[in-house]
């Protein structure tokens, strides 16, 4: 089962390649376009993390997949990495495995040339080494 934590960050992942998710059943796409300040996720990203896991918004899930959000967030799934893209994607505890990464129809990724998304941890870790090192 992945927690609300992971779920956040494999959605972060995502946001970060364009990927949008879908609200209320498909009614409605959402894609923040910040999704990180300083240290945290940003208020954009909060307020669709608000609304993805309100009991008013219906099924909600990540473009070219089938899992919903709160199928995520059962005993059911879990998050791992991608063997072809290393981006976090669901597998299914136990049973079939999901179809495919939503990276299948990227053209450009897995793209080696280019620094891949990062998770908000990152961010305030490498901010902490740059403090450090210009603080001697």
């Amino acid at each position: 089962m992945a927690s609300q934590l992971e779920v956040k960050k494999y959605l972060a992942h995502w946001f970060q390649l364009g990927k949008k998710v879908y609200v209320r059943n498909g009614d409605f796409r959402m894609l923040p376009s910040k999704i990180f300040n300083d240290t945290d996720y940003s208020a954009e990203f909060d307020r669709c993390w608000k609304l993805i896991s309100s009991d008013v918004s219906g099924d909600c899930y990540l473009e070219d997949t089938t899992q919903t959000i709160d199928d995520l967030l059962s005993p059911s799934w879990e998050l791992v990495d991608c063997a072809r893209c290393s981006m976090p994607i669901p597998l299914k505890v136990a049973g079939i495995p999901s179809e495919s990464c939503p990276c299948v129809n990227l053209s450009h990724w897995p793209n080696n040339t280019v620094p891949v998304p990062i998770a908000r941890e990152l961010v305030a870790s490498k901010m902490g080494d740059i403090h450090h090192r210009l603080d001697r």
